[in-house]
C-alpha cells in the first residue's frame, strides 16, 4: 500500500519552487496525503508535505537522479514537474500501476532556444535535448492528467489537459502595503541576463535614490559578470540587495513597502507569449509593474483587461542600456512626484485577483488529482 496518496518529484527545480508550493498547498487542502522529492533545503519545501531533497546535478546526470527519485516515490499518483521526472515517472507508473500527472509549466522547445549551451559540441547538445522534449511531449500527452500552464503550451492534445494558469495563491502574499518612504522596487525570480538582470541594474544605476531586492537564484552563467559589474560600481552594490532563493511566502514578505515590481524580460520566443505569475503577484500587492513590453504581459499593464487604466508602465524591448534608461526615467519620475505612482497602486489593486470573482486554479487541479484517486481504475 503507499504511503502516500500524490508524491511531487523533481529533478531540476528547488522545493522552494513557486508553483509547487501553490500545487501542494492545494493538495493538502483537499485533504491528501503529499509527499515532496526535489532539490535544496526541505526547510524550504511546502508545509504540510514530508519533503526529500536530493543533491543539485547536471547534464546526463540529471535523467540518473530523476529514476532514484521515481524509483523512492511513495504516491499512489506521481506528479512530475520537468521533463527527466516525467520520463522516469512514467516508467515508474508503467511498472507499477500506478497514474501519472504532469505539469508542462513552460514550452521547452522555445526555451532550449534561448540557451546558449543548446548549440554547444557542433549543435550536438541542443539536438539530444530537443529529442528529451519530443520524448517529454509524448509521455505528457498519455498521462492520466497533463497540466499546462497556458493554452499555447504544448502538447496541444492530451487525454486530459488541464489549464492551470500560474496565478497568485493569496495566501502566500502579505496584504497590500503603503510604500515606504524611501524608494524601493523589487524582483522575484529567476536571475539571469534574459530575465532582465542587467537591465535592472543600468536602472538602478541611472536612478541614485532607488534600492532595489533582487529574490531568487543567480544563474551561473551570469555570476561572473554579476560580480565584476557589482565590484567597480560600489554604489550600486549597497543599493542593490541579492537575497537568493526564497520560499514564496518569505520571497513575498519583501513586498511589503515596496514602490514598484520590475519584469524586464528579454524578447525572447519563450517569453513572448508567456504571462509570468510575478505579474499577478505584483499587482495582488498593490506593486504597480515596470514591464518591457511583450504583448500579453503589455496588455494586462496597460489595462486592456482592466477598463482602460494603466496598472504600471510599459518600456521599450531593446539592448539592456536602452532598457535601463527608460526603467531609470520612470524610477526617478516616481521619486520626483509619486502622486502617479499613488494612482498606479489603486488602479493594479483594483486589477488585480483581489478584484475579482474567479474560480480558484489551483482547487480546480486538487480536484483533478482526487478523481483520479477515487476513480475505479486508480
Amino acid at each position: 500500500m503507499s504511503s502516500f496518496d500524490v508524491t511531487i518529484l523533481t529533478s531540476g527545480h528547488d522545493v522552494a519552487d513557486a508553483r509547487l508550493h501553490r500545487e501542494a498547498a492545494a493538495l493538502v487542502a483537499a485533504g491528501l496525503r503529499v509527499e515532496v522529492l526535489g532539490l535544496g533545503d526541505p526547510g524550504d519545501g511546502p508545509p504540510g508535505t514530508v519533503v526529500h531533497t536530493f543533491s543539485r546535478v547536471g547534464g546526463a546526470r540529471r535523467a540518473a537522479l530523476a529514476a532514484r527519485m521515481a524509483a523512492r516515490a511513495g504516491g499512489r499518483v506521481l506528479v512530475s514537474l520537468d521533463p527527466d521526472s516525467a520520463l522516469a515517472a512514467h516508467v515508474a507508473v508503467l511498472a507499477s500501476g500506478r497514474e501519472l500527472v504532469v505539469d508542462v509549466h513552460e514550452d521547452y522547445g522555445a526555451l532550449l532556444d534561448d540557451r546558449p549551451w543548446t548549440s554547444s559540441l557542433g549543435g550536438l547538445t541542443g539536438r539530444v535535448a530537443h529529442e528529451v522534449v519530443r520524448g517529454f511531449d509524448r509521455v505528457a500527452g498519455r498521462a492520466a492528467l497533463t497540466v499546462v500552464a497556458d493554452e499555447h503550451v504544448p502538447p496541444l492534445r492530451a487525454r486530459h489537459r488541464l489549464v492551470m494558469p500560474n496565478e497568485p495563491d493569496l495566501s502566500m502574499l502579505p496584504e497590500p502595503s503603503p510604500p515606504g518612504d524611501d524608494p524601493r522596487a523589487l524582483y522575484i525570480g529567476d536571475v539571469r541576463t534574459s530575465r532582465g538582470l542587467f537591465a535592472m541594474l543600468d536602472a538602478l544605476h541611472a536612478a541614485p535614490g532607488w534600492r532595489l531586492d533582487v529574490v531568487g537564484p543567480v544563474a551561473p552563467a551570469d555570476a561572473a559578470a554579476l560580480e565584476e559589474r557589482l565590484s567597480r560600481d560600489a554604489g550600486l552594490s549597497k543599493r542593490v540587495r541579492f537575497h537568493g532563493r526564497k520560499p514564496p511566502r518569505e520571497a513575498w514578505r519583501l513586498a511589503t513597502g515596496a514602490w514598484a515590481g520590475l519584469l524586464l524580460l528579454h524578447d525572447t520566443p519563450a517569453f513572448r507569449d508567456a504571462l509570468p505569475s510575478k505579474v499577478g503577484e505584483y499587482l495582488a500587492c498593490g506593486l504597480p509593474v515596470v514591464t518591457t513590453a511583450l504583448p500579453r504581459q503589455a496588455a494586462v499593464i496597460r489595462g486592456a483587461q482592466s477598463g482602460g487604466e494603466a496598472l504600471g508602465v510599459v518600456v521599450p524591448t531593446g539592448p539592456d542600456e536602452t532598457v535601463g534608461a527608460a526603467v531609470a526615467d520612470q524610477l526617478n519620475a516616481w521619486a520626483d512626484d509619486p502622486s502617479s505612482l499613488h494612482a498606479m497602486r489603486a488602479a493594479a489593486l483594483a486589477g488585480s485577483v483581489r478584484g475579482k470573482d474567479r474560480i480558484d486554479p489551483y482547487a480546480t487541479f486538487a480536484q483533478a488529482v482526487l478523481d483520479i484517486l477515487t476513480s475505479p481504475e486508480g
